[in-house]
């Protein structure tokens, strides 16, 4: 059962307790190593300022298209990868 189905958030994390130990070793501003938008969001509401959000590349294969698919349609990630893979596309 999803976490949907269940009537939770689809991203329960909370990036709170991390932010709050950045601050307290003098850490104010970063630049987030990071695909999901919401985290740089989630970070800004904990008091931290971030300077970039600097995008992961990934690489889309069969066994994990689906996934990033997903990540990216429903979650709001930034990956560039295909609608299509060229192993799809020669079974189409």
């Amino acid at each position: 059962m999803t976490y949907l189905a269940q009537g939770l958030a689809a991203d329960a994390r909370s990036y709170a307790v991390g932010a709050h130990i950045l601050r307290e070793l003098g850490v104010g501003r970063v630049r987030l190593l990071t695909n999901n938008p919401a985290k740089c969001a989630a970070l800004t509401t904990d008091r931290l300022e971030v300077l970039a959000r600097v995008g992961l590349s990934t690489n889309a294969t069969t066994d994990n298209v689906r996934y990033l698919r997903t990540k990216r349609d429903r979650m709001g990630h930034v990956l560039d990868i295909p609608d299509v893979t060229d192993s799809e596309r020669s079974v189409l």
